[in-house]
């Protein structure tokens, strides 16, 4: 799909998300970036230690380019689209534990 195209809806979106991590360790590193995530902002809130909150991008999104750059040899989705592709992500993710999305 054209990067310029227009979606309406993350509906509309999310299959251009998927389109762009076909590559099963670009998914994997995403899928662990998020996991990261997850915990981090889980232990950051529990514990009180807010600071470890500014980690909460380096370790989603290092992961994920890193995924990217080397693997998927495209550029995120971030850039052009971030809140669908941050929304993407943590589908991804459930698509993952559900069985729909493959590693």
């Amino acid at each position: 799909m054209d990067r310029t195209a227009q979606f309406r809806t993350f509906a509309e979106f999310y299959p251009y998300y998927l389109g762009e991590h076909s590559n099963p360790t670009c998914r994997r590193l995403h899928f662990v970036g998020t996991s990261l995530v997850i915990a981090l902002l889980a232990y950051a809130i529990g514990s009180g230690k807010w600071m470890l909150l500014l980690a909460v991008p380096v370790v989603g999104y290092g992961l994920a380019w890193v995924g990217h750059y080397f693997f998927e040899k495209n550029r995120p989705a971030t850039f052009t689209y971030p809140f669908y592709s941050l929304l993407g992500d943590f589908a991804m993710f459930r698509d993952v534990l559900l069985g729909k999305v493959r590693l």
